[in-house]
């Protein structure tokens, strides 16, 4: 099967944020770039997307009807200047997981990891995210996850580990309270 996973400048941050690390960035900053990424997504078997929890009211009626939302929570998240309550979790959409019988590990539909810090670009996901990730969509060694904005690379490690070792003899993270 063919996985992606999509990661883009979160609606009205690519401007702001992503401009030093690609010209283009700015087009995030619209709802129609995010709609036609949507639309990209759909030709592969089972997609995650991550967004920002400010924009899932404005993206999520784009998707079709069968997505599911799950959770990453940031038990360490930036706190900004006058954002009381912080945001502290970040909403990932996804379609087309595998289909898991009764006896395989069930995967809850939120992880808890913390945030990276100075990875060379904002928003730079953690290790333990991508493998829920991979987990999430049921992705095994002989399918392909192709990471639509591949950053740091880090989901590609993520896979690699998850093509070199088996889940249930060989956690890829250590396991904790929350994570499967």
């Amino acid at each position: 099967m063919k996985y992606a996973y999509a990661d883009p400048p979160y609606l009205g941050r690519g401007r702001k944020l992503y401009k030093e690390h690609h010209d283009q960035a700015h087009i995030w900053d619209t709802l129609e770039a995010h709609q036609n990424l949507i639309a990209k997504l759909d030709h592969f078997d089972g997609w995650a997307m991550s967004l920002s929890a400010p924009s899932l009211k404005q993206i999520l009626p784009m998707c079709p009807d069968d997505v599911r939302i799950a959770a990453w929570v940031k038990p360490f998240a930036v706190l900004k200047k006058g954002v009381n309550p912080t945001y502290a979790w970040e909403p990932v959409i996804f379609r087309g997981a595998r289909k898991r019988g009764l006896e395989e590990p069930h995967v809850k539909d939120w992880v808890s990891a913390n945030i990276t810090m100075q990875k060379g670009l904002p928003g730079a996901k953690p290790l333990e995210f991508c493998v829920w990730i991979c987990k999430l969509l049921g992705v095994q060694k002989t399918d392909t996850l192709v990471d639509l904005f591949p950053g740091t690379g880090i989901m590609a490690e993520a896979v690699e580990r998850l093509k070199n070792r088996r889940w249930e003899q060989a956690p890829l993270f250590k396991q904790t309270e929350g994570t499967t």
